[in-house]
């Protein structure tokens, strides 16, 4: 009896270890997928292969570890390598004519349209 107890007890941990785990890698594979790699050029740190991106998720595994949230991991990376890590940066004053700018583009073009529509 005290063996299958001791028997289902280690099973109970290794499952749980395992969900852990399982759920501490989606974590960085979602993590990893927001953050250019510095390396590769048009890459993610998640479809690199480089040893900066390798790294990187080894670094957000500690950090996540850690017990840091997601916004927390980012606002680290982001003041040791820059906003320019984060492939979707937050609307501030540096990046506010990046936000702005399609819009005017977009409503520039509809203008555009219409003015050639409308003469004919």
């Amino acid at each position: 009896m005290k063996i299958k107890i001791l028997v289902l007890t280690i099973f109970y941990f290794i499952g749980s270890f395992n969900l852990s785990y399982a759920a501490n890698s989606e974590k960085v594979d979602q993590i990893s997928k927001n953050l250019r790699c510095l390396i590769c050029q048009g890459q993610s740190v998640y479809d690199s292969q480089s040893d900066f991106a390798l790294s990187m998720k080894i670094l957000i595994q500690n950090k996540i570890d850690e017990g840091k949230n997601d916004e927390q991991i980012y606002d680290f990376l982001k003041s040791k390598y820059g906003e320019w890590i984060v492939y979707d940066p937050e609307i501030n004053k540096n990046t506010v004519l990046l936000w702005v700018l399609p819009l005017i583009l977009f409503v520039f073009g509809g203008i555009l349209i219409l003015r050639k529509v409308s003469i004919k």
